[in-house]
């Protein structure tokens, strides 16, 4: 099929990580009801965000977390994305950042490591070192569904203009980034990323953040968003807590690709971006 639907799930994280899991199976659950192929949790859906809460909420992979993530995939038939630094995962005593994909029977069809660790300081506004307490993945990771290839970054990743077009080399057409901005970024960089991944490598783009809670040590942005190939804004979350469904035509970006044929056009004899074997 050339279409299908997509849902992203924007979930209120509290700090019981028991609740967070039941609340977002059951909004699973929710949206395969109403047609989704592919389905995508926040960063971070199981654990506050937040360097102090890593440690805590940390799971290896398989995991309490992720048991639950596979069982519920399987029982709705769907491919499942869920991050759990999405899901802060434990390893030979280091923290990843960490996006599990399980399929339609419940196995676990990809693992992706945030590779861009969020380490920022603007004065005044925000400071924040995911280097404190996480380290850094070394890999890309794409899965295939019967629509499209699908690729994988964790938030801080949209903004590295190589990693969307490597996924792209690589025959991907949905770039799928659970993400967390805060009330810095968000406003200034959230869309616009996106739209720019989007349009640079005519692919579909999809964030999903948590929602918003005013209340949080780290405020999120909300707004998760889907972008088409052409740049525009397919479906778009507000704060609150919400399930976003787009229904993503490769139909449609088939023809951007015909109509403005870029890949062809690039000059490979004088520039290439490509991935360095770890």
């Amino acid at each position: 099929s050339s279409a299908f639907r997509l849902a992203l799930i924007q979930l209120q994280i509290s700090s019981v990580k028991s609740d967070n899991v039941t609340r977002a199976c059951s909004f699973i659950r929710e949206a395969a009801t109403q047609g989704a192929k592919i389905v995508s949790l926040p960063e971070c859906f199981n654990s506050p965000y937040g360097t102090k809460y890593f440690p805590e909420y940390a799971e290896k992979i398989p995991g309490e977390s992720t048991q639950k993530l596979s069982e519920v995939a399987k029982e709705c038939s769907i491919y499942l994305i869920g991050v759990k630094g999405s899901i802060p995962e434990e390893d030979a005593g280091k923290l990843y950042n960490t996006c599990a994909v399980f399929g339609p029977d419940g196995t676990l069809l990809a693992k992706y490591r945030k590779i861009h660790l969020f380490d920022i300081d603007v004065p005044g506004k925000i400071t924040f070192q995911e280097s404190e307490t996480l380290s850094p993945g070394d890999s890309f990771s794409t899965f295939d569904t019967p629509y499209c290839r699908v690729g994988l970054g964790i938030c801080y990743d949209m903004r590295f203009a190589e990693l969307a077009q490597i996924y792209a080399q690589r025959g991907c057409q949905l770039l799928v980034y659970p993400g967390a901005f805060n009330l810095t970024t968000g406003p200034a960089h959230w869309e616009l990323l996106q739209r720019s991944r989007a349009v640079d490598n005519q692919v579909y783009v999809a964030t999903a953040s948590p929602a918003r809670d005013d209340k949080a040590s780290y405020v999120a942005w909300g707004h998760s968003t889907v972008v088409n190939p052409w740049g525009e804004v397919l479906a778009k979350a507000g704060t609150e807590e919400a399930i976003v469904y787009s229904d993503i035509d490769l139909k449609k970006l088939a023809e951007i690709r015909q109509q403005m044929p870029v890949f062809r056009q690039k000059r490979s004899d004088l520039y290439a971006v490509e991935m360095k074997k770890p």
